[in-house]
């Protein structure tokens, strides 16, 4: 079975006053698991802050080598350092901010694996190449040079986030997800965990975590307040 996974994007988010978000997070984290990503700056902290709960904290990105002249990266193996567990990979916002490929989040993915993190891979589709019906093979495309050979379930979990959906308000259909999760499923095998990521909350969750193939989330704004995120955690727990 696939582990269900409740795991929360910061971005560029958060200062040290938000530790005490990320406590009223760990004490509902016992029936999924829960993953906090904030940004590098709050990772040591965190990692401490959450010793003897349930909670994990993750990265939000990392640079393909363990160490050199890279100036404002950060490698797999520090984030392992600093005390995280996972790692985000391949999110749409890192394509297009830093116009990072196909092959470079393979290499994110790979470098992930060698420190000993699991890769949380993000793969999703445009509005335009949605409308153009053109989303299982972007996805299917994303996944050929994105996904290195040696995938497991205990190394990577997959997240899809429709581009379209990220901080718009606009969620896809349980339609929508179904097809893509399905499809998902009969590619990547019975065990692999598939997260769906797109403006996920809490009035919405449980719709979305009571679909067959739909193993968690990856949720961004709404994982900032434990008021907001405990209540989603909640929906996955009971789905």
């Amino acid at each position: 079975m696939p582990r269900k996974i409740a795991a929360g994007n910061w971005k560029m988010n958060g200062t040290l006053e938000a530790l005490s978000e990320a406590a009223g997070i760990a004490a509902a984290a016992d029936d999924v698991e829960t993953v906090l990503c904030p940004p590098a700056t709050l990772i040591a902290p965190l990692a401490s802050a959450a010793q003897g709960t349930p909670l994990r904290i993750g990265g939000q990105s990392c640079h393909p080598t363990a160490a050199g002249a890279h100036t404002g990266d950060i490698s797999a193996e520090m984030l392992v350092d600093a005390g995280a567990a996972y790692v985000i990979t391949g999110h749409s916002e890192r394509r297009t901010d830093h116009g990072e490929t196909d092959a470079d989040v393979r290499a994110q993915t790979e470098a992930a694996w060698r420190a000993g993190l699991v890769a949380i891979l993000c793969i999703g589709e445009t509005l335009a190449e949605r409308e153009a019906g053109e989303t299982l093979a972007v996805l299917n495309t994303q996944l050929d040079g994105s996904l290195p050979d040696g995938a497991t379930a205990a190394n990577t979990v997959i997240a899809y986030e429709p581009v379209w959906a990220i901080g718009t308000g606009k969620v896809a259909t349980p339609a929508q997800v179904a097809e893509v999760h399905d499809a998902l499923r009969a590619r990547l095998g019975p065990e692999m965990s598939l997260l769906y990521g797109g403006s996920v909350k809490a009035g919405n969750a449980a719709e979305i975590f009571a679909l067959e193939n739909v193993d968690g989330g990856l949720v961004g704004g709404a994982s900032l307040k434990a008021a907001d995120f405990v209540p989603i955690v909640a929906a996955l727990a009971a789905s």
